[in-house]
């Protein structure tokens, strides 16, 4: 088992509140010390302590459950793991989601970067959740390097194959989830637009980076820290989109999809 946690280590946080998701308890199978198979130019986060795709128990399910239990009655619209890093790291996915299921009988979203989905054993764990939302900031090797960074190396094409294959076999809500740092030329538009016909997820979230990054790893960062006075510590502000070419950007998809697009909102105390 992995040492992600202290003795004070809460793996339940919020509710906080997410223009995607509404009222939003989180969990975090992960711990104190973030650990992802991305590092993200833009992460919540800070950056990421520990880079790996492996697999661990980093937060026995015991420990999750007894937190979440001070938190009934559990009055939110979804349950969503998340916290510090890429849940589906967490060898135990499969056992949090039923044993959160079990006790709380609440609707469960995972958050994840696609970077596991090859993997038969996340997949099978995935299906206890009853929406999946999959990271996808890029549509080319270049940009995947530059803005996902991931850990180890992967190819666009082998993120691309775990999505479409997950969409095929789970019977859930699959959303896509991507952030737009600068607008994008017409061609990075086209493919965008190309693979989401082909995918066809439920639903499209467009957004743009309204929290600015720690300038190291803060662990209160996985939390809604949208307010400047909630952040006690120094933060870089990121480049943004306009919402004007957010929103040109989401027509332009979803009059040639056919899928519903919802963007960020703009109100800088909205969490997402």
């Amino acid at each position: 088992m992995s040492s992600n946690q202290t003795t004070n280590f809460c793996s339940v946080y919020g509710p906080v509140s997410s223009w995607r998701y509404g009222r939003s308890l989180g969990i975090d199978p992960i711990g104190t010390v973030s650990t992802c198979s991305f590092n993200c130019v833009y992460c919540q986060l800070g950056e990421i302590e520990v880079k790996t795709g492996d697999r661990a128990i980093y937060v026995p399910t015991e420990k999750i459950l007894e937190d979440l239990k001070a938190f009934a009655p559990w009055d939110v619209d979804v349950i969503t793991l998340s916290g510090s890093g890429e849940p589906t790291l967490a060898l135990n996915l499969k056992e949090i989601l039923q044993e959160i299921k079990q006790l709380t009988h609440r609707p469960l979203s995972v958050l994840t970067n696609a970077t596991t989905l090859n993997d038969p054993d996340v997949c099978e764990a995935l299906t206890f959740a009853d929406r999946i939302s999959v990271k996808l900031d890029a549509v080319s090797d270049d940009q995947l390097r530059r803005v996902s960074r991931p850990h180890p190396p992967i190819s666009l094409d082998q993120l691309w194959q775990g999505i479409v294959r997950f969409r095929q076999q789970y019977r859930g809500e699959v959303g896509i989830q991507t952030m737009l740092l600068t607008p994008w030329d017409e061609a990075t538009q086209a493919e965008y637009i190309r693979r989401m016909q082909e995918l066809q997820p439920d639903e499209i979230q467009l957004n743009t980076p309204t929290r600015p990054k720690p300038l190291k790893h803060e662990f209160e960062g996985r939390g809604d820290h949208s307010n400047a006075s909630d952040r006690p510590y120094p933060v870089r502000v990121l480049k943004q989109v306009s919402p004007e070419v957010l929103h040109a950007f989401a027509r332009k998809i979803q009059d040639r999809t056919g899928i519903l697009v919802r963007c960020a909102p703009t109100p800088a105390g909205v969490s997402g």
